[in-house]
C-alpha cells in the first residue's frame, strides 16, 4: 500500500471519516464509464487489479432492519447468512432510493465508510486472503485501497462467510 492518507483523489465523506479517525488507505480515481453498470468489475478493469480484490457495499433489509454486506465483485451475497450475522431470519436487498438515502451515496459509489446512517456491518472473510483490498471510495470512479482489519474498524463490522460463490451449491 502506498503512503499513509495520500490526499490524492476526491474528498468524499469516506476519505473526511478515515483522515479524521487516522485509518491509513490508499486513494485510486479512474475514469468512470457513464454506460457502466457493473461498477465493480469496471473498478477493478480500470484499476488493473483482480476482481477478488475489489469488495461491493450492498444494502439489505431485514425483519431487523437495515444492515451492510461487504463482498468481492467476483461473488454474490449469501442473503441468509447475512441475514444470521445481522441477527434476522430473512434478508433482501434493498431498494436502491433507500440505499442511497441511507448512506448517502450514489449506487455504484456506495462506501461503507463514511454513511449517513451507521448500520450493522459485515465484511465476507475471503477479505482477509489480502493485505490490503478496495472499496468504492463515495463516489463512482473512485476507490479506496484498505486493510480489511482497518476497514472494519473504520465500520465498527466484524468479519464472516457471507458469500455465495461459483463453487457453493
Amino acid at each position: 500500500m502506498a503512503k499513509k492518507n495520500d490526499t490524492a483523489g476526491p474528498t468524499t465523506a469516506a476519505t473526511q471519516a478515515l483522515r479524521a479517525a487516522g485509518i491509513p488507505f490508499v486513494p485510486h480515481a479512474y475514469r468512470h464509464d457513464a454506460a457502466a453498470t457493473d461498477f465493480g468489475a469496471e473498478a477493478a478493469r480500470e484499476l488493473g487489479i483482480e476482481p477478488a480484490r475489489v469488495f461491493k457495499t450492498l444494502m439489505v433489509e431485514t425483519d431487523a432492519g437495515l444492515g451492510i454486506g461487504i463482498v468481492s465483485v467476483r461473488d454474490q451475497l449469501d442473503l441468509k447468512a447475512l441475514a444470521g450475522e445481522l441477527g434476522a431470519k430473512k434478508a433482501a436487498m434493498a431498494d436502491r432510493a433507500v440505499a442511497e438515502r441511507k448512506s448517502g451515496y450514489v449506487v455504484g459509489g456506495i462506501s461503507p465508510v463514511g454513511q449517513r446512517t451507521r448500520l450493522d456491518t459485515v465484511v465476507d472473510d475471503a477479505a482477509r486472503e489480502f493485505p490490503t483490498i478496495f472499496v468504492s471510495g463515495g463516489r463512482r470512479g473512485f476507490d479506496i485501497e484498505i486493510a480489511p482489519d482497518d476497514l472494519l474498524a473504520a465500520v465498527g463490522g466484524r468479519i464472516a462467510r457471507i458469500r455465495r460463490n461459483s463453487g457453493d451449491v
